[in-house]
């Protein structure tokens, strides 16, 4: 009878071999857990260390009244893993299709794509004409249209049960035998709006997932443009307030460091750090979107009658400096900047702050007001304007010609009103060189006004008066050998309206924090004594000899109200000579003349249609576009006229005739 167990050397055998085992094992771990100890856990972090970025949302930009101008719309990028779709979620493929205005052709053939060749470029992305096209006035702004993303923000996925970062890469990182690389992911949009992303969610599809970004839109398109300027599609502020403020706008991200499973998913217990965002600041400006408008819709019908070059116009308080509408012709979609052609990207250029002209009869009332606050002579003061030549220094000295002949002596009201060349060259004369040359530096001219264009702004052309030929004193006065941007005329003129006070033009009236807590007020840039107040309020009632009957710009009176300014017809320098066909058109000026409301500047460069005799005259060109303007501004800002009693000032009228015969 055989025996019921092992002998003796199998047992034996046996246990030599389950205890080699363990020894194995034992050896293997003291190698991992030891020896090799340092370079097992750096792979073990590698595997499992998790950084999700929170990305920060860029401040809004809004006007004097809280409307928005720029806003940082939440978007969601969605993507697909290919290897983790499942056969019975095809059915819902057509309904996703629709959600992403693509074809469900289209659709399928990124979902069955499952591998790339090494050498193939990254994953395909839907078309941009899927995308919606944008409204005027509505947030819901083309997203395909808006500058590209920041760091995405992590979202819950469609299912729970799938990567989660976009971060991962597209595609593994070995080649299989065949030199095809396993997609890992493919975009399938980048502008999914939020509700959108959660009707996709509810659909459940395995392995469709998304993350949210932030992309800056401009509710309103082309609305003072270059004033709010943009973002690329980078998140780098490009021009305008965009970039002069991007400090207080630019958003901080934050992040969280965490560990995940073998499925990518986060173990929110294991989360070593978080480090929240910091939403970017709200600046707001002194525009107020409905003047803004206003200007707009002029500088669009100037288009369209006078088929200008350039033409730009400006609106501010007098009282503060504070900048109530900037527009420049032509313009362009800040939505839709990146579709400018190379010859088109002129258009975003700020005309207004970095072009410069010669300001022609405008400037006329630096000498006007120099010579009055000098005391060298009163409104009823007059001047011989029939003769070409004038004695200076000891020099005789041609004058320039006049528009008008003129069959008697001009006073000084008149020489405003009808704008005599002649008059306010002898003007100047009687000031002299460095005199009349101070005062149109203390005007603004020849110097930045400090406008936020970060170095695009010119400081125009002022030469001293060491540079001066024998013509310059008898030409600068009426405008000519000196050049200057719109702003810097526009800011000439509100010394006149301000009382004699240069005030710098400012924009950005407060920043406030991401919960609406003011940060900072801007107010008022302190104010520079040019003239006395008695001065500059006896130029503005000069000025408004100009929109009198008998001066150069009746067309720009308004019924009622007191209107003053000064005309510009200032001919342009083509191929180094003064060209009789190029003109810049212009009309600078105020209302109500006695207690100012508005100044406002429009400067029109080479118009071409619908001109008197050929010439684009700033009485006939510029100054009913100021009237037009002014008109709407008188409501929508409820400026009521000044009663003639009330400010102790006489009729236009009746001061041109006292002050010298007409």
């Amino acid at each position: 009878m055989s025996k019921g167990f092992a002998s003796s050397s199998r047992q034996s055998l046996l246990v030599v071999l389950i205890l080699g085992c363990f020894a194995c094992v034992g050896a293997r771990l003291v190698w991992l857990h030891v020896i090799d100890r340092e370079e097992l856990l750096r792979f073990v972090s590698q595997a499992r260390y998790r950084i999700d970025p929170l990305p920060g949302r860029r401040g809004e930009i809004v006007d004097a009244n809280g409307a928005k101008l720029a806003i940082s719309r939440s978007l969601i990028v969605l993507g697909v893993d290919p290897q983790m779709l499942r056969k019975e979620d095809e059915a819902k493929w057509p309904r996703l299709a629709s959600f992403l205005g693509v074809s469900t052709g289209e659709l399928a053939l990124i979902f069955n794509t499952k591998v790339r060749p090494v050498a193939a470029p990254k994953s395909t992305l839907i078309p941009a004409s899927a995308n919606p096209a944008g409204l005027v006035r509505n947030f819901n702004v083309t997203p395909a249209a808006v500058p590209g993303p920041s760091q995405p923000q992590m979202v819950n996925n469609a299912t729970g049960d799938v990567p989660e970062s976009l971060d991962d890469a597209d595609v593994d990182p070995m080649p299989d035998a065949r030199g095809n690389r396993t997609i890992r992911f493919a975009k399938l949009s980048e502008t999914v709006t939020e509700s959108t992303f959660a009707a996709i969610k509810e659909l459940n599809i395995r392995g469709v997932y998304g993350k949210r970004i932030y992309r800056r839109a401009y509710p309103n398109n082309s609305l003072a443009a270059h004033v709010v300027g943009f973002v690329d599609r980078q998140e780098r502020a490009v021009m305008g307030i965009e970039r002069y403020a991007d400090t207080y706008l630019h958003g901080l991200d934050g992040w969280i460091e965490s560990e995940k499973d073998g499925r990518r998913r986060e173990l929110a217990q294991f989360r070593t750090r978080e480090v929240p965002v910091s939403d970017g600041y709200t600046v707001k400006l002194s525009i107020d979107s409905v003047v803004q408008q206003i200007v707009d819709e002029e500088l669009a019908l100037i288009a369209a009658t006078h088929a200008p070059e350039k033409a730009t116009v400006i609106v501010s308080d007098p009282r503060t400096g504070f900048i109530l509408a900037m527009g420049n012709y032509p313009t362009f979609d800040l939505n839709q900047y990146h579709k400018l052609s190379k010859e088109e990207q002129g258009k975003m250029r700020n005309v207004a702050v970095a072009d410069m002209y010669e300001p022609g009869s405008v400037f006329k009332i630096v000498a006007a007001a120099g010579a009055l606050n000098e005391g060298l002579v009163t409104a009823g003061t007059t001047f011989d304007c029939s003769s070409t030549t004038i004695e200076y220094k000891g020099r005789v000295r041609s004058l320039p010609k006049e528009d008008h002949a003129f069959d008697h002596r001009l006073s000084v009201a008149e020489i405003v009103s009808r704008s005599s060349n002649r008059g306010v060259a002898q003007l100047a004369m009687l000031m002299g060189d460095e005199r009349f040359y101070a005062y149109a530096r203390a005007f603004g001219f020849g110097q930045l006004t400090g406008f936020p264009n970060l170095g695009s702004e010119t400081p125009g052309m002022l030469a001293p008066p060491n540079k001066w030929d024998g013509l310059t004193i008898t030409r600068m006065p009426m405008g000519h050998s000196v050049a200057a941007s719109a702003l810097q005329m526009h800011q000439a003129m509100g010394v006149i309206a301000s009382g004699g006070l240069l005030l710098r033009p400012s924009i950005i009236r407060q920043i406030s924090d991401a919960s609406g807590e003011i940060v900072y007020r801007f107010g008022p840039r302190p104010g520079v004594r040019v003239v006395n107040e008695r001065t500059a309020q006896e130029v503005a009632r000069l000025l408004q000899g100009v929109a009198a009957p008998g001066g150069t710009a009746r067309d720009a009176a308004i019924k009622d109200y007191e209107v003053a300014g000064k005309t510009g017809t200032s001919q342009k320098i083509v191929n180094g000579v003064y060209s009789n066909r190029e003109h810049v058109a212009s009309f600078v000026g105020f209302l109500p003349a006695s207690q100012p409301r508005i100044v406002m500047s429009v400067i029109i460069d080479g118009a071409r249609q619908n001109l008197t005799n050929g010439v684009a005259y700033g009485s006939k060109v510029a100054a009913p576009s100021f009237k037009r303007i002014a008109e709407r501004l008188i409501r929508h800002l409820d400026i009521k006229p000044v009663p003639a009693a009330s400010t102790g000032s006489k009729p236009a009228d009746a001061l041109i005739a006292l002050n010298g015969t007409r």
